[in-house]
């Protein structure tokens, strides 16, 4: 029997270590790549099975479309995990500049501020990158597999939980940036996707208790 137990525990041991990172941008990436696997099998669970063959052109057409974006996305989730961490050691590494002269603390100043800019950028784009997979859910949710039904309810909620860790994570870095009109624009996008992130959540949700 295959067995994950050592991968699994290799990325969970640095998770637990006394290191910063990975930490909660990374877990805010594998949620949503967990995600974005569920929807995967539950669309390789339907496709050209009986019901399957039922469905009009245009459904089993979207199936294949939400099938390549899903393996697009787990990849893409998987890349945001070390990526948060490179982030977030570039910030680490413009706070320890030396800033002993005027013109020592200037630059550290600039490369503080060019850091967390760039480590905000990726939990966002993992926040804006799962809320657009509640299409896929939902469409899974109505389509899919009857007997993986509650599988499209678990993408659902990892999807909501890589949006809510992404924000916090989005929302500590901001806390650093002296640009107050960026920190507004994004802090406001940021409340935009919490709220209907939770609504779309929901409505998934709802087709699956519906169904089992």
């Amino acid at each position: 029997m295959k067995t994950y137990q050592n991968t699994i525990e290799n990325f969970l041991t640095d998770l637990a270590s006394s290191s910063p990172a990975p930490g909660g941008g990374a877990v805010a990436a594998l949620s949503g790549a967990l995600a974005a696997s569920l929807s995967s099998m539950v669309i390789n669970l339907t496709v050209n099975k009986k019901k399957f063959m039922e469905y009009s052109d245009d459904i089993k057409e979207k199936f294949n479309q939400y099938l390549g974006k899903c393996e697009e996305l787990r990849r893409e989730f998987l890349e945001y995990i070390d990526k948060d961490i490179e982030a977030f050691n570039l910030v680490m590494q413009a706070y320890k500049m030396p800033k002993d002269t005027d013109e020592q603390k200037a630059e550290r100043n600039k490369a503080i501020q060019n850091a967390l800019i760039e480590a905000y950028k990726v939990p966002y784009s993992v926040a804006e990158s799962a809320y657009n997979m509640f299409d896929i859910v939902d469409f899974i949710a109505e389509y899919g597999n009857q007997n993986a039904i509650t599988d499209a309810g678990v993408a659902a909620i990892q999807i909501l939980a890589a949006i809510e860790a992404a924000v916090l994570n989005v929302r500590i870095n901001l806390g650093g940036i002296n640009d107050v009109d960026l920190v507004s624009d994004v802090d406001m996008n940021c409340k935009r996707l919490l709220i209907e992130a939770g609504y779309k959540k929901e409505e998934v949700l709802k087709k699956v208790y519906r169904k089992i």
